[in-house]
């Protein structure tokens, strides 16, 4: 869903890539122009902050902003989400 609305610029003009590598992880989505990452988190995220937190910091510290968003935030709450992307996009 978030896909379709991040692919081929339709978000400021940003090309983004999904399911890509970034040095040794796997982003959800990516900007590499913009250096954003986007990660989307199911319930399961919920039990693994640690691990969540030490990514978002290995990304922080090589210089991407890092946006999360709920699964289910995408699902009932997708403008505010883009919104959300598209200030980031801005910057």
């Amino acid at each position: 869903m978030l896909w379709g609305k991040l692919r081929s610029r339709q978000i400021a003009g940003v090309k983004f890539r999904r399911q890509q590598p970034v040095e040794k992880y796997i982003a959800d989505f990516v900007s590499f122009e913009k250096r954003i990452i986007i990660e989307l988190d199911g319930g399961q995220h919920a039990n693994q902050k640690d691990i969540d937190n030490q990514r978002d910091r290995f990304f922080s510290e090589n210089g991407y902003t890092v946006l999360r968003f709920w699964n289910h935030d995408v699902f009932l709450k997708l403008e505010a989400v883009l919104e959300t992307i598209r200030r980031a996009c801005m910057r």
